[in-house]
């Protein structure tokens, strides 16, 4: 039986130690449907806008999916779950929802929506039912790089400048990580605390890229919640800006997640 308080990053590396996962993971259908998918909507995280996902966004069109982009407005979970659900609903099929860092909170819980076959995770957090990044990252494993969050301001957060190029995006191009830094969208504090209701990866399928020179999100935690998810799991040695830096392998994913059949 699960207990009430809620894990940390680093009380989350420790159910590694249990070979069935003693977290009170439910089961759940891992069935995928027939045909693949087509419909690919691609979900932001903090710090940044949907722009990021252009390199990926055009190597998945030159194979003939239907790409969609979110502009969350990284507010509030429920405002960006909100937006996240308006893209997916005006597809005309089942959809592979996909979401880096932040976005990975923001599927998990827009990804209950009935067109949703498929998660999958680039970096990002796979929180359960009552976690939220703030309770998330609020213990992080010893050792781990510190993201340099700044003090908040009227109630959102930013990356610190100077910083933001060796702990977001270590693999970006000098010129593409300083534009990114100051092009930074302000992530709001609420958001930051937005708990997940009903964790879609308990019901669908889903599929996790570990980055492993992240400085954001420590490549353990990440192995840990796709362990938790029962994702199927691909390592790449990227930053946090995987995305950006090596758009091929995220797309390569995003495909397999998107063709597999069963």
């Amino acid at each position: 039986m699960r207990s009430n308080t809620l894990p940390s990053l680093r009380s989350l590396l420790g159910v590694l130690v249990f070979s069935s996962l003693a977290i009170g993971v439910t089961e759940r259908s891992n069935a995928v449907a027939a045909e693949p998918v087509k419909n690919v909507v691609l979900v932001h995280g903090g710090f940044v806008d949907g722009g990021g996902w252009e390199a990926v966004y055009k190597l998945l069109k030159a194979k003939g999916y239907n790409v969609s982009i979110v502009q969350n407005p990284t507010t509030t979970l429920a405002a960006d779950v909100a937006a996240t659900k308006a893209v997916v609903d005006a597809q005309d099929g089942p959809v592979v929802l996909v979401g880096h860092s932040y976005g990975g909170v923001v599927i998990t819980e827009a990804g209950n929506d009935p067109k949703v076959s498929r998660l999958v995770y680039i970096a990002a957090f796979a929180p359960d039912k009552g976690e939220s990044v703030q309770k998330l990252i609020a213990n992080p494993p010893a050792g781990a790089p510190v993201p340099p969050i700044l003090p908040p301001v009227n109630g959102f957060l930013m990356l610190d400048k100077a910083k933001f190029a060796q702990a977001f995006a270590g693999d970006v191009k000098p010129e593409r990580a300083a534009f990114l830094a100051n092009a930074q969208v302000p992530w709001g504090v609420e958001a930051l605390a937005g708990e997940v209701t009903t964790p879609a990866w308990r019901e669908k399928p889903s599929w996790y890229l570990v980055t492993t020179h992240d400085r954001m999100i420590p490549p353990d935690a990440q192995r840990a919640m796709a362990k938790r998810a029962d994702a199927t799991v691909v390592e790449a040695p990227g930053s946090h800006a995987v995305y950006e830096s090596r758009p091929a392998d995220v797309a390569a994913l995003i495909e397999k997640a998107a063709s597999t059949k069963e």
